[in-house]
């Protein structure tokens, strides 16, 4: 069985603003706003990863907070699981 990885629902997009991305699903008027800043760019999502692939450079801090954000993406459809080859 192939492992599990996560990329943005095809339904959704997701472009880069001031205070960091915002998500927005065209299946509804469903926005998320996203205060991550420059720690993620707004392709990182557009490519299978593993669900805890995150830049190499973040902080413990900072790599909870995005791992928080990435379950919560999850959770609301923005982004889903793919299997990874």
């Amino acid at each position: 069985m192939a492992a599990a990885g996560i990329q943005l629902h095809p339904a959704c997009r997701v472009r880069q603003e001031g205070f960091g991305l915002l998500f927005y699903d065209s299946r509804g008027p469903r926005l998320l706003f996203a205060a991550t800043g420059g720690l993620l760019p707004a392709d990182f999502f557009s490519e299978v990863r593993g669900r805890a692939e995150l830049p190499a450079d973040l902080s413990r801090g900072q790599h909870q907070a995005l791992g928080k954000l990435v379950q919560q993406l999850l959770d609301k459809g923005f982004l889903r699981e793919q299997p990874i080859c």
